[in-house]
């Protein structure tokens, strides 16, 4: 299972990262046979600086800060979820 964590208050450019990341996953359901997933959203604060996250909005794949005070493409998204998926 490959935790997705989307680290922000909720604002506009939070939702799309979270739609970007939902969809890069689904492509990587379609291409991989057992890939399974879990989406959490994080808008506490407090919790942001576990991560190391100094700008929002935050993308983590397994514990693992990937992005930060951007939207990452679904095509940047895809390969760091298969990284999670083999490590």
């Amino acid at each position: 299972m490959v935790e997705i964590k989307i680290l922000g208050s909720g604002c506009p450019n939070c939702k799309r990262l979270q739609q970007f990341a939902a969809s890069a996953a689904e492509h990587v359901r379609e291409e991989q046979d057992g890939f399974d997933y879990e989406i959490e959203k994080i808008t506490d604060p407090g919790q942001f600086l576990e991560y190391g996250l100094l700008s929002t909005p935050g993308l983590v794949i397994n514990g693992k800060l990937v992005s930060s005070g951007r939207i990452p493409s679904e095509e940047e998204i895809m390969p760091w979820l298969l990284d999670a998926l083999a490590a």
